[in-house]
């Protein structure tokens, strides 16, 4: 049994440092002997974890399905452990938090209200803005930020689940214009566009190596939020790349059909960041463990729109 959970926490650090090397480096042990560990685990569940190259490794589907579950099972592990820890302490005070305005208000701050009324003495300070704010001057505990992260040795992170993009359209527009079948083919097709910082944003794809491929298809309607272009989408507008958290209900209430369901979504990573310290608040810790058990599941990797 020892070696089991060390195997799985070893892979998970794998999956979360980003390659075997890194992994080998956090956890004081040799890329070799990462290697076998994660080798040694696929043979035993009898399924391929990575997709190796001599550049990079990547998740499989099974290895994505078989982290999510290793990260609820080693959250409730920490949970036993915050809850033999409660007799003498309890997860109180201020918890000051960035994210993202939208994704936080439909994924993070429903987890982070949840935890609250757990913990009665928990207070939570909740900054839903795109701002990028500065964790130690602004005196935030905790960030939850989207996509690659720029390196700060002040601050800590943990990647806390993936957010899945995946194209979409309305059924009207797709009767109208017909279901695209292949990448190429959505050059024939009107599109929704996002802009960033004033510049429209290319949609990716994963390619087995190298960097995603990028297309641009051709659009007149541009806008810079998401949920703007969730209903000019879901209005016939085109078709649009967007995050499955934001769709999963139009797509329920059948407002909005996924397609191209066979080419896998690309996959964002999301982070949880704090200012680096030796000893970590225990409400820090309760809502990182949190969020890492939940938040996939909130973000509809589990309701049917994840690859």
């Amino acid at each position: 049994m020892t070696d089991r959970l060390t195997g799985v926490a070893v892979f998970v650090e794998a999956v979360e440092a980003g390659g075997f090397a890194a992994a080998a480096q956090r956890l004081n042990l040799s890329r070799s002997a990462v290697g076998k560990t994660v080798a040694k685990l696929e043979e035993r569940l009898g399924a391929r974890l990575f997709h190796r190259t001599t550049r990079s490794q990547s998740l499989t589907e099974d290895g994505q399905i078989f982290y999510e579950r290793c990260l609820r099972a080693l959250a409730e592990i920490r949970d036993g452990e915050a809850m033999l820890d409660s007799g003498r302490r309890e997860v109180s005070g201020r918890l000051r938090v960035s994210m993202p305005a939208l994704f936080g208000r439909h994924c993070v701050a429903p987890l982070l209200l949840k935890l609250a009324a757990q913990h009665p003495r928990l207070e939570l300070n909740l900054n839903l803005s795109d701002r990028r704010v500065d964790l130690i001057e602004d005196g935030f505990d905790l960030a939850i930020r989207n996509g690659a992260l720029e390196s700060d040795a002040s601050l800590t992170t943990r990647r806390i689940a993936q957010q899945r993009m995946t194209l979409c359209a309305s059924p009207t527009y797709l009767r109208e214009r017909g279901v695209p079948q292949t990448i190429a083919a959505l050059h024939e097709h009107d599109a929704v566009i996002y802009m960033r910082a004033g510049q429209p944003r290319a949609w990716l794809f994963p390619v087995p190596e190298g960097a995603p491929l990028e297309i641009m298809p051709r659009s007149r309607f541009q806008f810079d939020a998401l949920d703007v272009i969730a209903d000019a989408t879901a209005g016939g507008m085109g078709i649009a790349w967007l995050p499955c958290w934001l769709i999963a209900g139009q797509v329920r209430r059948g407002e909005l059909v996924r397609v191209l369901t066979d080419i896998p979504g690309l996959l964002f990573d999301v982070h949880a960041l704090w200012p680096s310290s030796p000893h970590l608040p225990l409400r820090v810790r309760a809502a990182i463990d949190a969020l890492a058990a939940n938040l996939s599941r909130a973000m509809g990797n589990e309701i049917g729109l994840a690859a």
